[in-house]
């Protein structure tokens, strides 16, 4: 990869899986080249694949196939900013769809447990409202939320 700041995610063997699915799922993203292991590791043999370079909306990614030692925690996440209900709903549906799992406020796993936060822009406007009363309404709308619904966002903002 040509970037001097690469963002490197731990898999336990599902890294070329994973890039695959975020490929097909986010735009601007793609599956670049796999590397298998020259020789035989803690976690797989010779000629498994070890390193997968892709990108994830722009973003220069590595996959390493690391093993069990280590796993994904909410102290890393993608965040997606959607434009509306359709694009909020379809990134939301595909992770969870694909053996993800929800969680509260926009965000959610993917079935390898790497954390996406998918938000869209009129969730990040609404709290961000120079009426701290709508932006608090907004907020709290969206504390009760699994994924975001912008017209529930919209109408607690409104009042």
């Amino acid at each position: 990869m040509a970037s001097k700041n690469t963002i490197c995610l731990w898999y336990n063997g599902a890294a070329e899986e994973a890039a695959r699915f975020y490929a097909a799922t986010f735009p601007d993203s793609a599956v670049g080249a796999i590397h298998r292991a020259p020789g035989d590791y803690p976690s797989g043999t010779e000629g498994d694949v070890l390193v997968v370079e892709f990108t994830v909306m722009g973003i220069p990614c590595i996959g390493l196939n690391g093993g069990p030692g280590f796993s994904h925690s909410e102290a890393f996440s993608f965040q997606v900013a959607t434009d509306d209900q359709a694009e909020t709903d379809r990134l939301w549906n595909a992770i969870i769809d694909n053996g993800g799992q929800e969680s509260a406020c926009g965000w959610c796993k993917d079935k390898w447990g790497l954390s996406w936060q998918i938000t869209p822009r009129a969730l990040t406007a609404a709290i961000a409202d120079p009426d701290r009363a709508a932006a608090k309404r907004a907020f709290e709308a969206m504390m009760q939320m699994g994924k975001i619904d912008i017209a529930a966002i919209e109408a607690a903002r409104r009042g």
